[in-house]
Order: structure tokens, then C-alpha cells, then sequence
């Protein structure tokens, strides 16, 4: 099970999976919902998830995501993702998500887009 790990870069909150690839099925979220959640208390609220190790997610990860994003915004935080592989990304598309979420390639550049709000 991908355990996340939860670091702080630059006043950023980056939520990271260990060396996968993984595939973040219902099973593995219940495992793995709390601790993701947490990241949405952060201070200040800005949260960027990196999906580099993860090539599948499902509906259940979807909601989690949704429930961080929410979270965040409700504090007027700021919040993406970074490290989608193709599949993440059209199903994002195909949700629509990616419209209401950014996402970036690489950790460090959607770090500095946390962090510089301009």
C-alpha cells in the first residue's frame, strides 16, 4: 500500500506517494484517506498533490481529491497537482477536473505557482 508522505517545500504542502508506480484503488485510499485529508489543514493552505509514482486512480481518490480541494478552498487556500501520466490526465479531462484544478509537470513548478500567487 503507497503510504503518502507529506512535506513541506518553499511553504508549500506537497502530499507524495513512495518509489511505485501505485495504483490508488478504493482499498488503497481507505488506507490512505486520513492522512491525505490532514493536508488540508496546512498553514497556509496550499496544497499540491504529485502523482509522478501513481499511473491509476479511481473514483474513490477522485473524491478525496475533491474533499482536499474543498478544504482548501474554504480557506481561500490555493491547491494542484503535478506529475499526472497520461491516464491520470484524460481522466481529469474527461471529469472535467482539470478545469477546476491546475496541474503542472514537475513538483517544483507547481510549488513556485503556489507560492508566488501573481
Amino acid at each position: 500500500m503507497p503510504s503518502p508522505r507529506i512535506d513541506v517545500q518553499d511553504g508549500v504542502t506537497v502530499v507524495s506517494f513512495e518509489a511505485g508506480p501505485h495504483t490508488l484503488d478504493e482499498v488503497a485510499i481507505a488506507e490512505a484517506r486520513d492522512a491525505m485529508l490532514a493536508s488540508s489543514s496546512a498553514d497556509p493552505p496550499s496544497v499540491v498533490i504529485d502523482l509522478s509514482e501513481v499511473e491509476f486512480f479511481g473514483s474513490t481518490f477522485i473524491e478525496v481529491l475533491f474533499r482536499i480541494w474543498k478544504r482548501i478552498q474554504d480557506r481561500s487556500g490555493r491547491f494542484a497537482l503535478c506529475g499526472t501520466n497520461p491516464y491520470c490526465q484524460e481522466v481529469l479531462t474527461v471529469t472535467n477536473l482539470q478545469k477546476l484544478w491546475q496541474s503542472y509537470e514537475t513538483r517544483d513548478e507547481a510549488v513556485a505557482a503556489l507560492r508566488d500567487p501573481g
